[in-house]
């Protein structure tokens, strides 16, 4: 089988998941792998896509192959994917799986990603192989890599595969309006909107403008399609020792301070491929200049979103999980979908009963999590991820079950009274009392005294 392998990292041949591919390649000599290195060179395909569109075209089957950034795949496969779409390259029938290293971060939502894309595409998708960065360098690991390699041949083999339905869909979308009367506006809140907006006649335009009238806040707006990045997120790690960003651009410094300093976000686009689109991923893997430091805990944010996002399940996990995971209140989230009007004016309310009440909420599973996984993986590499781990220290993220061991010997006396069942009989109900205890000492506390 002639495989063509989509390098998403901008590492290019220095991808730590390449090697899994390379791996591959040497334990089934009887198959083509070609690599097409779009994340590093996305800027020259950008210019000529045709030695891609060669290779794909010609290959049996195509392996995105690609580390996990920010909850999906780096910005860089984001717009290699808007170019295959564009330049109408045909895919269709061809065999789709994918190989991600991460440390489990969300790569639930990066395959999601690759595989709607894939059957956008007009592919055959077949479930990919997630793993851990370290996961080939051990013998589980090789395992499970020839695992997958093997469930992936027979799936082709005998047609076991996933196929997307192409016919066009009826969908129609609310037109905002933008002729409410603007509402006073307040001082002493900055509200940052962060949009990749091109046309002002759009939708979004208008969605926009009409939460800036119902908003009683002033709000100010940070376009990013206008920004002059020098490129997408490297994976360097270099922001991990310094906090500085590689690049030149200045985008860390205005990062910090135009934005991070607001007191609240809200994040307008239009939904493009299954995501935000290429230039709001460039910008959100270039958050990573705080390293994975939660600089924005408490802050309330929202979302505008013009298109059929209530179609896109994995980008309303996207959007959930990275409220939850940064600790911010996720206020409302407006689209364009039935009542967009209504839906915007939602938006304002919300954020501004955030805003004036400083509400917060407690983190669900995405956000709790998301952070346990951090936490281990910060720690193990606090030698090298020094300024993570200085935050970690100092905002008592450390708090490992492991060291708490007056609890951990509670949990074997308990054990112990569970295994024996006389000492049950005789207790009764004693033990759910004692559960209730601390609780009712509260409650106790709480009550008014009488006099």
């Amino acid at each position: 089988m002639n495989i063509a392998v989509i390098n998403g990292s901008p590492k290019g041949k220095y991808s730590i998941t390449l090697q899994t591919v390379k791996y591959l390649e040497i334990k089934y000599p009887e198959h083509t792998f070609s690599v097409i290195d779009a994340g590093q060179r996305i800027k020259a395909y950008e210019a000529d896509l045709s030695s891609a569109r060669a290779m794909l075209e010609s290959s049996d089957a195509v392996l995105f192959s690609y580390p996990v950034y920010t909850f999906l795949a780096p910005s860089q496969l984001h717009r290699f994917i808007e170019l295959l779409k564009a330049g109408g390259v045909s895919l269709k029938g061809k065999y789709a799986t994918q190989i991600s290293t991460s440390k489990h971060f969300y790569d639930v939502t990066a395959h999601k990603y690759v595989e709607e894309n894939s059957l956008d595409l007009g592919m055959r998708y077949i479930r990919g192989l997630s793993a851990d960065m370290e996961d080939l360098l051990t013998e589980e690991g090789r395992r499970d890599a020839e695992k997958f390699f093997d469930r992936f041949l027979w799936s082709v083999e005998n047609g076991v595969y996933t196929e997307g339905d192409t016919s066009p869909e009826s969908f129609s979308l609310c037109e905002a309006s933008a002729d409410n009367p603007p509402s006073p506006k307040a001082e002493g809140k900055d509200v940052v909107i962060i949009t990749d907006n091109v046309d002002d006649s759009s939708n979004l335009a208008k969605m926009t403008e009409r939460f800036r009238r119902a908003l009683p806040f002033n709000t100010r707006v940070v376009n990013i399609s206008e920004y002059p990045f020098s490129g997408g997120c490297l994976g360097c790690f270099k922001c991990a020792v310094s906090e500085k960003c590689v690049y030149k651009d200045g985008f860390d410094t205005f990062l910090r301070e135009n934005i991070q300093k607001a007191d609240a976000i809200i994040y307008a686009f239009t939904v493009r491929d299954h995501s935000m689109g290429s230039r709001f991923k460039m910008y959100d893997d270039r958050n990573f200049c705080n390293g994975h430091r939660t600089v924005t805990v408490g802050m309330p944010v929202g979302y505008i979103v013009s298109g059929k996002l209530s179609r896109e399940e994995n980008l309303r996990t996207v959007i959930e999980a990275r409220s939850e995971t940064g600790g911010n209140y996720l206020a409302w989230v407006a689209s364009d979908e039935e009542n967009a009007n209504a839906s915007i004016d939602t938006l304002a309310k919300s954020l501004a009963f955030c805003l004036e009440t400083a509400h917060t909420a407690p983190k669900n599973f995405w956000g709790v999590g998301g952070m346990k996984i951090f936490r281990d993986l910060i720690y193990q590499m606090r030698g090298m991820m020094r300024a993570d781990h200085k935050f970690y220290k100092k905002q008592g993220i450390y708090d490992f079950p492991q060291k708490k061991k007056l609890t951990s010997a509670k949990m074997y006396l308990v054990g112990m009274l569970l295994s024996n069942e006389k000492i049950m009989k005789k207790m009764g109900n004693k033990m759910n009392e004692g559960m209730l205890s601390p609780y009712r000492k509260l409650f106790k506390k709480l009550k008014p005294k009488q006099d």
